[in-house]
């Protein structure tokens, strides 16, 4: 089930209708929230809604014997099985395939050739999302940062919440279960700022991405040697708008969503494209993805300890890693190389920079920062390696653009325009909204989305976090 169509919207409006009126009856309304996660989640394929609950009850039962070992010994095991009872899931269903493949390759070069077992594993939505979740619940109950969940349901729902089941943001259980524990609340100004950043979410995928996808990335990218160097340059910049648009609209509409019905999630994004150093990007790019690899990958392998050496190590590996979370495929393990290998380079040049020499300007920064994210995009977005060379190959050709038309560069400009906006903005509008009468601010939002819905093109395309 997608967020931007008349069927989220009519099972939105009865899930908000029936929760709100089980205000009183919190455990009534957990149950019910469960059971619509469940058929929201099942809307694309119902056979996985079995791999949630089992992988939900797994993660309890370990966290309860965590809550309740004996001795520190017993606690680390518990800990590594529930780890790997949760990379088992993850590592069947997105990397079986391609470790297969990858095995068949090695003795085929080795004149080992061998019929390998061939199975067709279909993805489940979401499973990157919801297992790093089940690790952080475990480990976070390990090291004493959250109370284990005061029951089955608790944990449950934590995993199936549907606003943020598929595509995140990964909300961890210190943040969502004491907010399960109590009834919700919803006032005038929570209110207005989760409906404006659901609208602001439909407006930024179905208008923004939606366009520059079908008008200028899918064409350019699916044969890059038909295109001018500057149709090239265009379709980066594009991709660069176009997976941001997509997937912060995604994390807006799920906290959107999530505050309507009185449950409040951690900010996703903040303002990337404005970064100075690809350190800050990733403080402000994916945020609950960034700090779930910083707090149970980096600081884990060493972190800042053992020296500078050391740490540049470990902030390749975590990146390589997180890299390879993203998908099956060497591509994204370059992408993550790539940004480990240049937040290595950053912390050895401020390690060894003399104090005498001045600071670069901040535009400078930013230019560098912003093209180092949009090389990495051009791996992000390519389906090989060969593919990936033929783009960057199609930058010898010269000559005048032929798809990129004043209307796009107008999207991309917009697109970018959003990361220099004021600071915390949509959180200043809906402070000056909320004194709004409610009927005004009702017909208000209802135009604005009418809007919106005259000016995205027809269809829509899954969120792209949705392969992940």
């Amino acid at each position: 089930m997608l967020f931007p169509t008349l069927i989220f919207a009519i099972f939105f409006l009865v899930v908000f209708t029936t929760a709100w009126s089980l205000e009183r009856e919190n455990g009534r309304r957990k149950v019910f929230l469960l059971l619509a996660s469940w058929v929201f989640y099942g809307w694309w394929d119902w056979r996985f809604v079995a791999l949630l609950i089992v992988s939900a009850t797994l993660n309890w039962g370990v966290a309860e014997a965590v809550s309740r070992a004996q001795t520190r010994r017993t606690n680390l095991w518990l800990v590594a099985l529930g780890v790997a009872i949760n990379l088992t899931i993850l590592g069947f269903f997105k990397y079986f395939n391609f470790f297969l493949d990858q095995t068949g390759m090695a003795l085929k070069l080795m004149h080992w050739e061998r019929d390998l077992p061939l199975l067709q594993i279909v993805l489940p939505v979401g499973v990157s999302f919801f297992t790093f979740q089940g690790m952080s619940y475990i480990i976070d109950v390990h090291r004493g940062r959250c109370e284990k969940a005061r029951s089955l349901l608790d944990v449950m729902l934590l995993m199936s919440f549907f606003p943020h089941l598929v595509a995140g943001p990964i909300v961890r259980a210190a943040d969502l279960l004491p907010q399960f524990a109590r009834a919700p609340r919803l006032n005038r100004e929570w209110a207005a700022h989760s409906m404006f950043l659901v609208v602001w979410g439909l407006f930024k995928k179905t208008v923004v991405a939606s366009e520059l996808a079908s008008g200028l990335v899918d064409p350019v990218f699916f044969d890059p040697g038909a295109h001018t160097a500057l149709d090239l340059l265009a379709a980066t910049y594009g991709y660069a708008v176009q997976i941001y648009c997509d997937f912060s609209a995604y994390s807006d509409i799920a906290i959107g969503v999530a505050g309507l019905l009185g449950y409040h999630f951690p900010r996703n994004f903040d303002q990337p494209y404005r970064s100075t150093s690809l350190q800050e990007f990733w403080r402000r790019w994916h945020i609950s993805l960034s700090s779930w690899l910083r707090d149970y990958l980096y600081i884990p392998l060493g972190g800042n300890r053992g020296g500078l050496l050391m740490a540049c190590r470990n902030l390749f590996i975590t990146m390589v890693l997180g890299g390879l979370w993203h998908g099956a495929s060497w591509t994204f393990v370059a992408w993550g190389a790539l940004h480990g290998a240049v937040l290595a380079i950053e912390r050895i040049w401020r390690a060894v920079k003399p104090e005498v020499w001045p600071k670069w300007p901040a535009w400078l920064g930013w230019v560098i920062t912003f093209h180092v994210v949009c090389l990495g995009w051009i791996l992000f977005r390519s389906e090989s390696f060969e593919a990936a060379l033929a783009f960057l190959r199609g930058f010898a050709n010269i000559g005048p653009a032929e798809v990129f038309t004043p209307f796009l560069a107008g999207l991309v400009l917009i697109g970018l325009s959003f990361h220099f906006l004021p600071p915390r903005a949509a959180e200043y509008l809906a402070w000056r909204l909320r004194a709004t009468p409610s009927p005004v601010l009702g017909i208000g939002l209802g135009v604005v989305m009418l809007l919106v819905e005259a000016m995205r093109p027809a269809g829509v395309a899954p969120f792209i976090y949705y392969q992940f």
